[in-house]
């Protein structure tokens, strides 16, 4: 029993060191491309936020002003 919960302990400590990795400053030029944002396109995003937030008539809920008629 001690040697099963041994095992899976040390497991989850090599999968979680495994995982870390450091990022030189050199690297991260990649990083910061477009391809890599979890939204490509801020334009698009936003707008698209704001028609969500018209059509339901919501407010607070996003960054956009609106009274749920979709003009702002």
């Amino acid at each position: 029993m001690v040697h099963k919960v041994l095992r899976i302990v040390t497991g989850l400590l090599v999968l979680l060191l495994a995982s870390c990795q450091t990022v030189e400053p050199w690297e991260r030029d990649r990083l910061a491309q477009q391809e890599m944002q979890l939204t490509p396109n801020v334009l698009d995003a936003r707008l698209s936020d704001q028609v969500f937030f018209s059509k339901e008539a919501a407010s607070g809920g996003g960054a956009t002003a609106g009274g749920g008629c979709g003009c702002n």
